[in-house]
């Protein structure tokens, strides 16, 4: 799910860095605000950080002591995204397993559906695996799969979501190019 939220940060804009003139101030506070925007990649709470749609507001800056770096509050909104419980997505299969696949659903690496939440599917082992039902439905690598979360998992090491998801429910499994066309 997309979500819109602000933000309260910090810039720190070095001291060789400060210019007079308030628009090149103003223009390097929003390179630092999104250099360390892009670094960040996703927090537990908020989901992943995808893009800085406003800058709301900077504040007045105040000079560090040692460095002589100036620090300026900013309050900024942005666009995250985060898988919830119940949720439905689509996702690309890019991995296939005896056991079941691993899809990508926007930034997220690690979304797992067991061969035991596929109900009707049977693995097929081969050069190219997959997973197939008696209507001859295959879920393989580069096919886009609709499913619904069964939960998450956030890593705080890698900084980043993995998710449990299953087929089980009206309306999931692989999606027809020619569905997704209409």
């Amino acid at each position: 799910m997309f979500l819109k939220v602000q933000l309260p940060w910090n810039v720190i804009i070095p001291a060789e860095c400060l210019d007079a003139k308030d628009l090149m101030l103003q223009r390097q506070i929003i390179i630092r605000l999104l250099e360390a925007f892009s670094s960040k990649k996703a927090t537990q709470e908020l989901g992943y950080f995808l893009a800085v749609t406003t800058l709301e507001n900077i504040g007045e800056g105040k000079v560090r002591q040692h460095t002589g770096d100036v620090l300026f509050p900013v309050v900024f909104s942005c666009l995250t995204f985060k898988l919830y419980r119940g949720e439905i997505l689509n996702g690309v299969v890019h991995k296939v397993l005896k056991h079941g696949v691993f899809l990508r659903c926007g930034p997220v690496e690690n979304i797992y559906i067991s061969c035991q939440k596929m109900p009707d599917y049977r693995y097929v082992p081969g050069e190219n695996p997959l997973f197939m039902n008696e209507k001859m439905s295959k879920i393989e690598k580069d096919v886009v799969v609709r499913c619904i979360v069964m939960g998450t998992k956030w890593i705080e090491a890698e900084r980043e979501f993995q998710a449990l998801v299953s087929l089980e429910g009206d309306y999931l499994g692989p999606v027809s190019d020619e569905a997704s066309l209409h």
